[in-house]
């Protein structure tokens, strides 16, 4: 079944919901189609169990940053620069997520995973804010889900949009130099954003 999700995501990432075809899955998988009807009930089950592996492998990673191991800042500092790092070495977790929003939501609020998998998200967050206006290092009176929202919309944005960036401003955003200036520019954003 893994080796299904992996081709899905694929499919799914690159031609959206609409567009995939569970027979170019089955191809690829050497399988039938019934097969996969048989473990996912339909192509959007499939497509909303490919929905839940992606957010459940960045949970997974997120919750190795060892974050409570650090002080506030150097923790909140590792989180930015991984979720910057790891949307942009992951197009396809940024696609799906871009699909689902032009579907307005409507697979992932059928998920009975989908909040599970996405609160240690926010507590992790909130401990590492908690932690800092506790030691004096970050202001009071942010909301952990409005932080976490401006991470993602800044690291998002880096990878969905540096296409149509590099082309309109003419600039080679994908040059290591300029993927290390982007990430500390974000993370620098955050803590200065949050620091007291």
């Amino acid at each position: 079944m893994a080796d299904i999700i992996e081709v899905a995501t694929r499919e799914f990432a690159e031609k959206g919901l609409a567009g995939a075809r569970i027979d170019v899955i089955a191809e690829a998988m050497r399988t039938s189609k019934r097969m996969i009807y048989y473990y996912f009930g339909s192509k959007e089950g499939l497509y909303i169990r490919v929905l839940e592996e992606a957010y459940r492998h960045i949970r997974a990673i997120e919750a190795g940053l060892h974050l409570e191991d650090l002080p506030p800042e150097d923790a909140l500092r590792r989180l930015v620069a991984f979720t910057v790092d790891y949307q942009l070495a992951n197009p396809d977790f940024i696609r799906l997520v871009m699909t689902e929003n032009i579907h307005r939501g409507e697979y992932l609020k059928q998920s009975k995973e989908i909040q599970r998998l996405n609160v240690p998200a926010i507590e992790g967050l909130r401990s590492v804010y908690e932690r800092g206006v506790a030691d004096g290092v970050f202001r009071p009176g942010i909301d952990p889900v409005d932080l976490h929202m401006s991470i993602s919309a800044l690291s998002f944005f880096n990878t969905a949009n540096r296409h149509t960036f590099a082309l309109i401003f003419k600039r080679d955003l994908e040059s290591p130099a300029a993927i290390v200036a982007r990430r500390e520019s974000i993370v620098e954003m955050v803590v200065r954003f949050v620091r007291r």
